[in-house]
């Protein structure tokens, strides 16, 4: 079992966590604009990296508040979580916890 750190309730089991999808997705400014295709795109083409993923989580069994969690795909480590609107840790930090 995976201990997750949340930003708000300090470390927790992960199974008291919901996985949100990718973090950090630029939302189009003109959705009107966007034909069918186009909002395929938007809502589900997602990028799958080997490496450190920027993820979006949610303690759905404690405080039910949202937070960014970086994770190496591979390895399925968490390196580092962070509250929504708080920038990303510097990935020269990471590279190194995920050794």
């Amino acid at each position: 079992m995976h201990i997750i750190q949340c930003p708000y309730c300090g470390p927790r089991e992960e199974v008291e966590f919901t996985y949100g999808g990718q973090a950090h997705i630029a939302r189009p400014e003109n959705p009107e604009a966007l034909d069918d295709a186009q909002w395929a795109d938007v809502l589900f083409m997602r990028d799958n990296p080997k490496g450190i993923f920027a993820e979006r989580w949610m303690h759905a069994a404690g405080c039910r508040r949202w937070f960014n969690a970086l994770r190496h795909t591979v390895s399925h480590q968490i390196l580092a979580t962070y509250r929504m609107g708080e920038a990303p840790p510097a990935p020269d930090t990471l590279e190194e916890a995920s050794r």
